[in-house]
């Protein structure tokens, strides 16, 4: 599958000297929403990937303003604000834990990337801080959060049991959930779907994929495939809408669409495809990212190649015209994470194609006698 060239043109646009600013009005920057705490731990995610694959200097600007955002935003004592308004006031005491758990996701991400080390030394110093609160978090999603960013964590820190049984213990709170809420017909973690869904089933993957429990792969592999069926409609990827969610037993909302979704779906199924092995799941990620293109229910193309700029979702009348930063963010999030595995498919060709030999036998002996 082709892919448009990735562009952080709008994310520039969206960027001011603060932070990255929440909403648009169209494709303008709309100032008096103020920025979040959410936002800027995404946008660290995209741009901190970004560097690490192109070592760009544009990326690494950006980078450096959403981890400054982050840091002013933790409080001293490690908990996060969400909300700071244009002026630079803070909008609330203490923010949600799902900004929490994006947090430690976000600088956890920078943690396990080519980034040079003063960036890792802040990262780690507000994922440090941010980290004791999420063994508290009730959140299934700041939960899931937690686990992506903990699971980056854990690549660099290996020998750190504390991160490893700290997932553990989300991991299981989240299997909790979903023998509570699970039956036939049902198999997901609440009574309900609502949004950003998709992360639930990726946590447990990369869960498994650290500690090798099969009990997390399994979940993991029964939550996707039920959102598969409910979010496939005509053979097309189709998110559940935000104007009523989906409540067991009930009617889903197909509108209004939201391009997080698509993006959260991308990334679980790329996880859960590096899992299995299963081609169903690369095609599910692709399917996901081919929303942005056209391929929905309204044949809408909410990604724009040309300005890098993605529609905040689909409405029952068509495509909603504001572009926001969750929107954008979300678009590059799935972009550079296909682009990964694309890299690492390449890699591990090559691998495959020129394998390390060992030294042939009379090499050996010279070395030997060298000695």
């Amino acid at each position: 599958m082709t892919y448009t060239p990735i562009k952080l043109d709008f994310l520039k646009v969206l960027t001011d000297d603060t932070a990255l600013l929440q909403h648009s009005k169209y494709a303008t920057p709309h100032r008096k929403e103020g920025y979040t705490t959410d936002d800027n731990a995404r946008a660290l995610i995209v741009c901190a990937k970004h560097f690490s694959l192109y070592h760009d200097p544009p990326a690494k600007k950006l980078l450096d303003t959403y981890l400054s955002f982050l840091y002013y935003m933790q409080r001293t004592d490690g908990k996060m604000h969400n909300i700071l308004s244009y002026d630079r006031k803070f909008m609330d005491d203490i923010g949600s834990e799902d900004c929490m758990g994006q947090t430690i996701w976000g600088c956890g991400q920078c943690l396990d990337l080519k980034l040079p080390q003063e960036t890792k030394l802040l990262s780690k110093d507000i994922f440090d801080k941010a980290f004791k609160w999420a063994p508290t978090f009730t959140s299934p999603r700041a939960k899931a959060f937690a686990i992506i960013g903990l699971f980056h964590y854990q690549k660099t820190f290996p020998k750190d049991q504390n991160a490893t049984s700290s997932m553990k213990l989300l991991a299981d709170q989240l299997l909790t959930q979903f023998s509570q809420e699970s039956s036939n017909g049902w198999e997901w973690f609440e009574p309900y779907l609502t949004y950003v869904n998709a992360r639930l089933s990726q946590a447990l993957f990369l869960a498994y994929e650290c500690t090798t429990e099969e009990k997390y792969l399994q979940a993991a592999t029964k939550s996707i495939d039920f959102l598969l069926r409910v979010q496939t409609l005509d053979n097309t990827f189709a998110p559940i809408g935000n104007q009523g969610w989906y409540k067991k037993g009930e009617n889903r909302a197909i509108y209004d669409q939201q391009s997080v979704e698509a993006s959260c779906m991308t990334e679980a199924a790329l996880a859960a495809f590096r899992n299995t092995k299963q081609e169903k799941y690369r095609q599910a990620a692709n399917q996901a990212f081919a929303w942005f293109s056209g391929n929905n229910l309204k044949s809408a193309k909410v990604y724009d190649p040309e300005t890098g700029s993605c529609h905040d979702g689909i409405t029952p009348q068509g495509l909603n015209l504001n572009k926001g930063a969750e929107a954008t963010v979300a678009y590059l999030q799935a972009r550079l994470t296909l682009e990964e595995t694309k890299l690492q498919k390449i890699t591990s060709n090559k691998r495959k194609r020129h394998p390390l030999r060992s030294p042939k036998p009379e090499q050996t002996n010279l070395a030997q006698k060298a000695a």
